[in-house]
């Protein structure tokens, strides 16, 4: 096995195939190393994140090399069959690539017992292998912009299903309307690592469902109430929204066998400290606001803290007296005070605390909202109603904190990398003009990731041009680098595993920094490892 750099907290480890993967995963969770803290599994790597304070780079490194290779994966006793219409757009080019009829490319697809290997790129999608020995084909080298929820693909030696309407580049063969992702029952992710999949042939007819299962009736609940909340106190009207408002938390960790990300708070050292001055502890959620123009009318007494972004803060009374309020510091508002956020002077999001926490259903554990898996309460809109619950006895008010220096537009902002796992998929120019050069924050960067502009591109290694990188794990701070070589940053509500090489990560101590970059600004990436060859 080979290990390479990941960030100061991840390592990827590197395997042989797609068996010696799945064993050293089925090892490293039947017998846990104290301090991993999540492990992402993809076709010939596992991405292993960490607590460098439970246990050293190098111990780990050790510890994961002595494991044996070559256990036996088990199989879960579930065999879910999905119905297909085979009339997918890319069908009949599957055909021509394998040199045989459209009818032989369904005979072969519903021919074989697949198995999921393991889940990523979105919540509810399933990489399945051990399909027809002959299925070995390309990804489109232009990924459509959106394909179908259900549409199901093939790419590389694998066979999958999007879950939800996006983005993709799999050759789409067919279509199901076999829900794969669902909130309302118990285990959303229909396909779960172990399970046996087999495809059958729906004629053009909808809803062929059969699942055999010794637990095949799963229980259901409603979407957001897998966890119950206490009575509620009416807190806010929202006179006017920003132009994204979201409940936020510190985010759903473990949940990557489900395909599903962290996500949290983009600046989770503005949330922590909010909760902090109004005395609440810090994993309660608030309410993350993006950009300025938010109003809100307050309908009874409330103590509230605004971290993040700096820009101005107004409060208007009752009685029309208008006067600043200051951001980083307890706020005690009564019924009728409103409360108006400014435009942003630096960085772009804010955040809103109040004592005793607001009243918001979890999801998955976590009231944070991931736009890229659509998990978590919707976005906060004109005319909705903020709850929050009441606060308890002895609540203390934290003192003013010192706000930090933010970015703003057209400012340079520093980021500090750690070079790999795939630096050496560019070329040594790339390497160079990576950190030598600016990136500017274009217009199409959310929670999801910052798309970057440079002036100069970056260029594949000769060794790697025309190849492709089977889908690895990413986190929160990979830079990857798309064919077009003009990086993408992600961020909060990033992908869990993705398929171009990604040259660095940001440090961990950076991330916040990163979530608060406005449009407009530039990007200088600053190395503090060289060029890794591996560890």
């Amino acid at each position: 096995m080979r290990f390479l750099p990941v960030n100061l907290d991840a390592l990827m480890v590197e395997l042989p195939d797609l068996q010696q993967t799945l064993a050293l995963q089925a090892s490293l969770r039947a017998e846990p190393i104290a301090g991993i803290e999540d492990i992402v599994p993809a076709a010939r790597t596992l991405l292993v994140r960490f607590r460098p304070g439970a246990i050293a780079q190098r111990e780990l490194i050790s510890a994961i090399g002595r494991r044996r290779l070559d256990a036996k994966v088990e199989q879960s006793g579930t065999l879910i069959e999905i119905p297909v219409r085979y009339d997918g757009e890319d069908l009949a080019e599957v055909a021509d690539l394998l040199k045989i009829s459209v009818e032989e490319v369904i005979r072969r697809h519903t021919g074989s017992d697949y198995t999921v290997a393991f889940t990523g790129f979105a919540p509810g999608f399933a990489y399945l292998s051990g399909g027809h020995p002959s299925f070995d084909l390309p990804r489109r080298a232009t990924p459509r912009p959106r394909l179908a929820a259900g549409s199901v693909g093939l790419a590389g030696h694998f066979s999958a299903v999007y879950p939800q309407a996006s983005p993709g580049g799999w050759q789409i063969i067919g279509v199901t309307d076999l829900p794969m992702w669902d909130l309302a029952r118990e285990r959303p992710a229909l396909l779960q690592p172990g399970d046996r999949v087999r495809f059958v042939e729906a004629s053009g007819r909808k809803d062929q469902t059969r699942k055999r299962d010794a637990s095949a009736s799963l229980p259901r609940l409603a979407q957001g109430q897998d966890e119950g909340i206490p009575s509620s106190i009416p807190l806010f009207d929202v006179v006017k929204p920003s132009p994204q408002m979201l409940f936020q938390d510190l985010g759903r960790p473990g949940q990557a066998r489900q395909g599903v990300s962290v996500s949290g708070a983009m600046d989770r050292a503005a949330l922590r400290s909010a909760n902090r001055l109004v005395g609440n502890p810090s994993p309660l959620p608030g309410i993350e606001i993006a950009y300025g123009g938010c109003e809100l009318l307050c309908l009874g007494e409330t103590v509230v803290a605004v971290t993040g972004a700096e820009g101005p803060l107004t409060l208007t009374t009752a009685g029309g007296s208008a006067y600043p309020v200051p951001r980083y510091a307890a706020i005690a508002l009564t019924a009728g005070d409103r409360l108006h956020f400014g435009e942003p002077q630096a960085g772009m999001r804010s955040y809103l605390a109040v004592r005793g926490g607001f009243a918001v259903a979890p999801v998955l554990g976590s009231a944070a909202t991931d736009t890229l898996a659509q998990i978590g309460p919707p976005a906060i809109a004109v005319g909705g109603r903020l709850s929050g619950l009441a606060p308890p006895p002895g609540a203390v008010t934290g003192l003013p904190d010192v706000p930090p220096t933010l970015p703003k537009p057209g400012d340079p902002v520093i980021l500090d990398v750690v070079m790999g796992p795939r630096s050496d998929w560019l070329s040594k120019q790339a390497l160079e003009d990576f950190a030598a050069q600016s990136w500017s924050v274009t217009p199409q960067s959310n929670r999801i990731g910052i798309r970057l502009a440079g002036e100069r591109a970056l260029k594949r290694a000769p060794a790697s041009e025309g190849k492709e990188l089977p889908s690895e794990g990413t986190i929160q701070g990979s830079i990857q680098v798309p064919p077009l070589g003009q990086p993408v940053l992600f961020l909060a509500d990033h992908p869990l595993t993705g398929g171009y090489p990604v040259i660095a990560a940001v440090a961990p101590y950076h991330l916040d920094r990163a979530g608060q970059i406005p449009i407009g600004a530039q990007i200088r990436f600053r190395p503090i490892t060289q060029f890794p060859g591996g560890l």
